[in-house]
């Protein structure tokens, strides 16, 4: 039995050498033998009540175990089980921990398993959910000597609302070698990862989808120099992940695959697919972190995608909602939102159908113009302060946060338009340039309707996008075509009287015009 110990693994508590100290040699001349155990542990029972441990690497953070309780008990053929109940303490973050199960040491070292029956856990503190992260679940454990190799069987954990289950193993080589097996019925990313963007809105609210904002951890000095994504270099990975189901920003996932591969930093993600909103996602890339400066890579694949989903997800104030379809490659120095928005580049052909944006009515905006304009027409009654259409094609260049939309085109049974324009993802503006006819909604003069219908109106879209400007080229159109029809009317008129004086004094003035 041992209560209240207090035991200290710190570089300050590592034993000191005095200089004049022996120093044993480093090779051990005598023979191993086949039947060595090795450490054996021979207590029958063990008992541990309200101990603390403290542990720490060099130049690393300090682990505080508080409240150890622990029991264990062993026949004389090294099968047992034990209880074990602790919290942790590291990085402003508590795990409290409780676990039970059973242990096979029969064939220690060259054989170890055990068989976690129940654990129970609880993780709150810095970069953590508000209510914190809990779970339950159990797995077999399971070490084998000769091949270095510790897996992880049967694995059946919850964390929060998310379930996991599955098989993992490392083999401890020179650089570790893993692979994972995990099927999820369910991942809340929303509830297990918070979000701490800084896009806010006009007003300086944050926007709608924004996470609260939490308190983060501690840098530790010995690694602010560390260049990001360096631990993918201390290891290998071969991974497969199967989710039925995944909520990330608001996005509800479903049927996603992913198969990826680590070889010593860099990073290939060949498969990462799935299911949103009934269209299809595709997402593989790589990260290349062989180096300082890390390389990243994916190319998108989007079908049939609402793009509103999107847009909301990240913040982006933008009233627009549309089936999507997309085909790029981007690249970049980090996987973040924030980082996307100002130091990515790529491009993609983008396809949408059945959009609408809110707050503008092209249609409507051209007819009115044509009005007020003194044009002998009369615009259908259409109150939707919405531009809708059935397709929409461009082609975009992403560039320091900065998308440039080349040969817009779009279509519906009132509208065709074409145009090229720019979007600041980081000052949330844009200045669009469009050719618009309106084909449709026209009542009157039907040789100014002809005229409207087969020219293109010049239409600016400029400004903050929660906030937009317009301006539209009517007046200069309708002069246009008021002169044009004066001509056809006085050449008509000189045609019929072109053996007469006046006639032939009309042609000459056409012929200066």
């Amino acid at each position: 039995m041992l209560k209240g110990a207090v035991i200290q693994l710190t570089p300050q508590t590592e034993a000191v050498r005095s200089e004049d100290a022996p120093v044993a040699p480093r090779d051990n001349t005598l023979p191993d033998l086949s039947d060595d155990r090795g450490w054996s542990f021979d207590i029958s029972s063990l008992k541990v009540a309200d101990s603390v441990l403290v542990f720490q690497h060099e130049d690393d953070e300090q682990v505080t175990i508080r409240n150890i309780r622990l029991q264990m008990e062993q026949d004389p053929q090294h099968r047992g089980s034990f209880e074990f109940s602790g919290r942790v303490n590291r990085d402003q973050r508590d795990l409290t921990i409780s676990l039970n199960g059973t242990v096979d040491a029969s064939d220690y070292p060259h054989d170890l398993t055990a068989a976690i029956e129940q654990i129970n856990w609880q993780l709150q503190g810095a970069d953590l959910p508000k209510q914190g992260i809990q779970g339950q679940g159990s797995f077999q454990a399971q070490w084998q000597e000769s091949h270095k190799r510790l897996s992880f069987n049967q694995i059946s954990l919850t964390a929060n609302d998310s379930t996991l289950s599955g098989q993992a193993q490392v083999t401890l080589t020179e650089k570790p070698e893993w692979q994972l097996r995990l099927q999820f019925p369910q991942l809340n990313l929303d509830n297990l990862i918070p979000l701490n963007e800084t896009a806010n809105g006009e007003n300086g609210a944050a926007q709608q989808g924004q996470s609260q904002s939490t308190l983060p951890r501690p840098v530790i000095s010995s690694r602010i120099d560390e260049p990001a994504y360096q631990g993918l270099q201390g290891f290998t990975a071969d991974i497969l992940l199967q989710v039925s189901n995944v909520r990330w920003r608001g996005m509800n996932f479903t049927d996603v695959a992913t198969q990826m591969t680590n070889k010593s930093g860099l990073l290939e993600i060949t498969q990462l697919q799935g299911k949103l909103n009934g269209g299809q996602v595709s997402l593989p890339g790589t990260l290349d972190a062989t180096s300082i400066n890390p390389r990243i890579n994916f190319q998108p694949r989007l079908e049939n995608v609402e793009i509103g989903t999107i847009l909301k997800a990240f913040n982006y104030p933008i009233s627009l909602t549309g089936k999507m379809s997309l085909a790029g490659d981007f690249s970049g120095a980090d996987i973040d939102a924030d980082a996307f928005r100002h130091n990515w580049q790529g491009q993609a052909h983008v396809e949408m159908t059945d959009t609408r944006m809110e707050g503008m009515n092209f249609q409507q905006m051209i007819q009115q113009a044509v009005e007020r304009n003194g044009g002998d027409v009369k615009a259908a009654e259409n109150f939707d302060n919405v531009t809708r259409l059935d397709r929409f094609t461009t082609d975009l260049t992403l560039k320091d946060g900065v998308v440039t939309l080349n040969d817009m085109q779009g279509q519906s049974p009132v509208l065709a338009l074409t145009g090229e324009g720019m979007l600041n993802l980081a000052d949330q503006t844009c200045d669009t340039q469009f050719d618009i006819r309106v084909v449709g909604g026209w009542n009157g003069e039907s040789k100014l309707i002809d005229f409207l219908k087969e020219t293109p109106v010049p239409l600016r879209v400029y400004g903050n996008w929660q906030q937009l400007n317009y301006s539209l080229q009517v007046d200069q159109l309708l002069r246009k075509h008021l002169q044009d029809e004066a001509k056809r009317r006085l050449n008509d008129w000189a045609e019929r009287n072109k053996d007469s004086r006046n006639g032939k004094d009309v042609k000459k003035l056409l012929e200066k015009m």
